[in-house]
């Protein structure tokens, strides 16, 4: 699980915007980008543009 404090500082890598957690825990989300960013089974977001999804519609 993402700590409040680090989700409160990280931002996306591609447009600087907020990113929040999903449902699950399991991707931080992009909303401006429609992008989502996983988190590996660590805990550790992976914040690199190449390793992000697109949001399901």
């Amino acid at each position: 699980m993402i700590k409040p404090e680090l989700l409160e500082i990280l931002a996306c890598p591609k447009c600087k915007d907020k990113v929040v957690l999903d449902d699950e825990g399991k991707y931080l989300i992009c909303e401006k980008c429609k992008l989502k960013y996983p988190i590996n089974e660590q805990g550790i977001p992976i914040m690199l543009i190449d390793r992000s999804e697109k949001l399901d519609s």
